[in-house]
């Protein structure tokens, strides 16, 4: 695999600082059952670094000394971590909203049967990867077969609830391009997943998150073997918005690896961009301080954030058929 990081620590990337922390996003482990060409996590189904139980412990307590609203669970797939269940469980018995970032086939493994059932009891929102409304696209990017997983889950969450008006069960899907592109304008694509998924396969959800890709991991390297990197950089580059720089989520948000080392974010997670601060800073260190005003740690992926309509964990950060 080709490295990317000494192609974007070179940067005139605008520098930003942290408001009040509101979000812990943890990765609980880079194991997954899927093998997408798209993951900037480089997950897979022969990773084994997982988030023990010692550190999985810690965050409950940090959600506590912070006051922080949300827990954002993320991989991998987070739900092969043996603590994932323990943890919901935890957060949500401090009223903490949890998001789960659910591949969607994940919810037909064996051993998982009772998963679906297990979130909505404790009202975890789901945010499921779906990058196209059609199979063609879906299994070019995530493997022979994924659509027709994904679309068999999509109608599991959605016969207990999941995306149904009053149910207070979410359910958003997140798109990402293909290839070397910016995502089209969320709205519009929004518009087109609710009639295709309703009109083919009678499922509804609540928000679609329009994500680019970030020249990074396995996305990054491919773009390198294809000889794209330089053309991908330009084009983000040149859509950068410095309007988005206000709602970026590493401004409320702190991304924890499964050692329990803290960053900006969870693309920075995985450049290996540790959070600015003496030492490796660690989710310990968060029982005793906040890091507002502390300066975010810049390279040039992070126009994937700026760039055009912009994006983040939450989609687009502007309001503004499946794009190549």
């Amino acid at each position: 695999m080709h490295a990317t990081l000494p192609l974007l620590q070179t940067t005139q990337f605008p520098a930003i600082h942290r408001l009040a922390l509101e979000i812990l996003q943890a990765n609980l482990g880079y194991k997954c059952n899927q093998t997408c060409v798209h993951c900037h996590v480089n997950a897979g189904p022969k990773r084994t670094e997982m988030m023990d139980r010692e550190t999985l412990a810690l965050i409950p307590q940090v959600l506590a000394a912070r006051g922080l609203h949300t827990l954002d669970l993320t991989g991998g797939a987070p739900e092969l971590n043996e603590g994932f269940r323990d943890l919901v469980r935890a957060a949500r018995a401090q009223d903490c909203k949890v998001i789960d970032r659910c591949n969607l086939t994940i919810l037909l493994e064996p051993g998982q049967e009772d998963l679906v059932g297990f979130l909505a009891e404790h009202q975890v929102e789901i945010v499921a990867s779906l990058p196209c409304y059609s199979l063609k696209n879906v299994d070019k990017q995530r493997g022979k077969g994924t659509f027709d997983k994904s679309i068999a889950a999509l109608q599991k969450l959605n016969a207990l609830g999941y995306g149904k008006p009053g149910s207070g069960l979410t359910l958003n899907l997140v798109f990402n391009p293909q290839g070397a592109s910016l995502p089209p304008d969320q709205a519009v694509l929004q518009a087109d997943y609710r009639s295709e998924l309703f009109e083919h396969s009678g499922i509804v959800f609540n928000q679609l998150f329009a994500i680019a890709n970030m020249p990074i991991k396995r996305f990054g390297s491919t773009l390198i073997s294809k000889g794209q990197f330089n053309d991908y950089m330009r084009l983000l580059k040149e859509n950068f918005a410095a309007a988005n720089l206000d709602t970026v989520m590493c401004r409320n948000m702190v991304s924890v690896d499964w050692q329990g080392f803290l960053y900006d974010c969870d693309f920075n997670q995985q450049l290996g961009l540790a959070i600015p601060g003496q030492g490796r800073p660690h989710l310990r260190d968060l029982l005793g301080h906040d890091l507002i005003g502390n300066p975010i740690r810049g390279a040039d992926h992070c126009y994937g954030c700026t760039a055009g309509q912009g994006s983040s964990c939450g989609g687009a950060l502007k309001e503004e058929g499946c794009a190549a």
